[in-house]
């Protein structure tokens, strides 16, 4: 039997835009409860979490205070607990952030680091390099005695060192308590950042975030942290269950992002390459061939994901809702495990008019054209959004893309997801590649056959077989279809 993550649809829960459980117009834990059989029925196999732990909210969460505790603007302990029996009741699985390449500044640990105890915890120097943070600006922060700490984020995210041995036995720690508690598995936040080089070796040139992903940095993917991550895994495979590890892992080729996935390391890693490719036949397919024989050659599947908290929405990047549906065929199409962030189901464009004075991104703060706010209103349930004074404004045109006036409607985008996920249960076998007019992909699994159309004129495939199911008119321009013919003797 294949393993569950192997190909497995799972579904990205950015919580404070979810559902709101309270009233007080951010999502939270019980809002998550509450709307778990809308996924069920939607038909994903497990959800991931964003970070709900005790947080001062620097980075929405993504600057953990406390790693076994609940923050109260989401909930409390018992309601991640109920939420977890919940999600297995459903026959789903549940994966949770986890956030070690740095904590909160305050966080206990760096409390003390301030006053000079513990220091080694982080990465203290006398003097700094001149590494620069992801969000913008330099990469240290002065404290009064006159040393400087590393934060490859924000300064309110300081980055902790893995040379300790306190600071590995710790997470180790941290991954017991919410294994025992029921999670299926860890989302892991800046995977391939937690090992820096010996020496700290200067860069000598700037836009240093612009690299990342496209050519090698010293301060990311150094080869250490995959001892990290076997250290990990032996932990993972202590429990039952298949519990899983997913790398967020930038690396500058699909080579070196397939280590991450060896057999004695994370089990998934995203597939930013094919996040970012764009809307090109030739393109697209590269990307998929590429990612389909890295990972294969470490016995790994690959990961397809179109859409996440930190990204435009590919409604927007794409630009068109065509493009999108069609995208989503084509994606759920593919071998492998697929990732939905949330409302792309609803096909929701970014929000590219929010009022300066409500975004609160720290990397907007230093980089207004960067800002991650537009991808993170909050999701509208119901044509009236469904939220009492929602964190962020949502646009009143959302209210014929929200769940109430989408479900049931044949053609809507959320049925059009409804029935693939449906559907792709089916699905199996290897990809083959058939011949195509220029501008399209043709692809084949078994008896089942993918069309897609990224061309602006009408194509005919001329498919000898029923159709299954179309993001619009088959062949039409930025369409895609799911075709079932019959398998040749």
């Amino acid at each position: 039997m294949t393993a569950w993550w192997r190909d497995a649809v799972i579904y990205q829960v950015y919580v404070r835009s979810f559902a709101d459980g309270d009233g007080d117009g951010v999502g939270d834990l019980i809002g998550v409860r509450d709307r778990l059989p809308y996924l069920a029925r939607l038909g994903v196999d497990a959800l991931w979490l964003t970070p709900f732990y005790t947080s001062p909210m620097a980075d929405f969460g993504y600057d953990v205070a406390d790693y076994r505790d609940v923050d109260p603007l989401f909930g409390t302990l018992a309601d991640a607990k109920a939420l977890i029996d919940e999600v297995h009741a459903l026959g789903l699985r549940m994966i949770v952030d986890i956030v070690p390449n740095h904590t909160s500044a305050a966080h206990p640990w760096f409390r003390q680091a301030l006053l000079g105890e513990g220091r080694d915890r982080y990465i203290f120097r006398d003097r700094p390099n001149d590494w620069e943070s992801i969000f913008g600006g330099p990469a240290w922060t002065r404290v009064e005695d006159g040393q400087w700490y590393l934060h490859l984020f924000d300064p309110s995210q300081p980055d902790l060192n893995w040379d300790n041995d306190e600071v590995r036995g710790e997470f180790e720690s941290i991954l017991r308590f919410w294994l025992d508690l029921g999670v299926d598995g860890f989302r892991v936040d800046v995977a391939h950042g937690m090992v820096k080089p010996e020496g700290l070796p200067d860069i000598g040139r700037g836009g240093q975030a612009t690299l990342v992903g496209r050519e090698p940095v010293p301060f990311f993917d150094n080869d250490g942290v995959h001892e990290i991550h076997r250290s990990w895994r032996r932990v993972l495979d202590s429990y039952p269950g298949e519990r899983i590890g997913v790398a967020e892992a930038w690396a500058p080729t699909p080579e070196r992002l397939a280590r991450y996935v060896r057999p004695d390391e994370l089990h998934q890693a995203f597939n930013f390459h094919y996040l970012f490719a764009p809307w090109d036949a030739a393109e697209l397919r590269a990307v998929i061939d590429t990612s389909l024989a890295t990972a294969g050659s470490v016995g790994a599947p690959t990961t397809w994901v179109l859409s996440n908290h930190d990204v435009k929405r590919h409604v927007t990047r794409y630009g068109s809702l065509a493009r999108a549906r069609a995208a989503a065929l084509l994606t759920l199409a593919l071998p492998g495990s697929a990732y939905v962030y949330q409302g792309e189901e609803l096909g929701l464009p970014e929000v590219l008019d929010l009022p300066e004075e409500l975004c609160q991104d720290p990397q907007r703060l230093r980089d207004p054209d960067s800002g991650r706010d537009g991808c993170r209103v909050p999701l509208p349930w119901t044509r009236t959004s469904g939220w009492t004074r929602p964190w962020l404004p949502i646009p009143e045109e959302w209210a014929e893309l929200s769940v109430e006036a989408q479900q049931g409607v044949a053609g809507s985008t959320l049925e059009l997801y409804r029935t693939a996920l449906r559907l792709r249960r089916d699905l199996g076998g290897e990809l083959t590649w058939r011949d195509s007019p220029e501008g399209t992909l043709v692809f084949s699994r078994g008896p089942f056959v993918c069309t897609v159309n990224l061309t602006a004129g009408p194509v005919d495939f001329e498919v000898d077989g029923e159709l299954l199911l179309a993001s619009d008119v088959p062949g039409a321009p930025d369409s895609a279809a799911w075709w079932k013919v019959k398998c040749e003797a």
